[in-house]
């Protein structure tokens, strides 16, 4: 059973999958927020239940799963059904990841979580420390374009519907900045994984500051 628990954040397009991948190759368990909350909305799920009940027929596609990009474009442009939507998702995605951070085996666990910033601390008692993915705006948006596709007035909406960059530094315990190459990660990672493992071992991880 996991001894510190870590939630690890960033904006969209920040590289928070490259620095989780990393972890994982330390042998550390992650619980990502992103995988959760696809399966709490799998079909025949109470979750996938609940958004067709408050979204209509439309939030599923022709196979009866959710319809992904269409609830995506709902809700980037309405402010008010995301947050019908969340309030669906979320709960659920928080008892998993907490389940599973829980009995993690190893010292200590991470929770990969998008939106920590925007639910703050007080919705994850649980977490210990909290590690910020940092990225400069400008690079986060061309990150963005050039991974999805898509054009700049929905990256930009996108990005607006996330916290802001200082939101998501001012809960941060450590930080990564991630505006260099990938293999700069590599080092970034080792040391903060021993840091995480003496927190561990010595029962600290909450009461040490930045």
């Amino acid at each position: 059973m996991a001894d510190c628990i870590v939630a690890l954040t960033g904006g969209i397009a920040s590289g928070k999958s490259e620095v989780e991948r990393r972890f994982r190759a330390l042998g550390v368990h992650v619980a990502d927020a992103d995988l959760v909350a696809r399966e709490v909305v799998e079909p025949g799920t109470p979750g996938l239940d609940e958004v067709v009940a408050e979204f209509g027929p439309g939030a599923l596609d022709a196979d009866g799963a959710l319809h992904r990009a269409a609830m995506r474009r709902r809700v980037f442009a309405d402010p008010a059904a995301r947050a019908r939507l969340e309030a669906i998702i979320h709960p659920r995605v928080r008892t998993a990841l907490r389940s599973a951070c829980e009995a993690a085996p190893g010292p200590y666990a991470i929770a990969a979580i998008p939106l920590f910033a925007e639910a703050g601390r007080a919705a994850y008692p649980w977490v210990d420390r909290v590690l910020v993915v940092d990225v400069p705006e400008e690079v986060q948006l061309a990150r963005l374009l050039r991974r999805d596709g898509i054009d700049q007035s929905l990256a930009l909406r996108m990005i607006e519907a996330q916290a802001t960059r200082p939101q998501r530094l001012a809960v941060a315990d450590d930080v990564i900045v991630n505006d260099g190459p990938l293999e700069a990660l590599d080092a970034a990672v080792a040391r903060l994984h021993a840091r995480y493992l003496e927190l561990a071992r010595t029962g600290s991880a909450g009461a040490e500051g930045p």
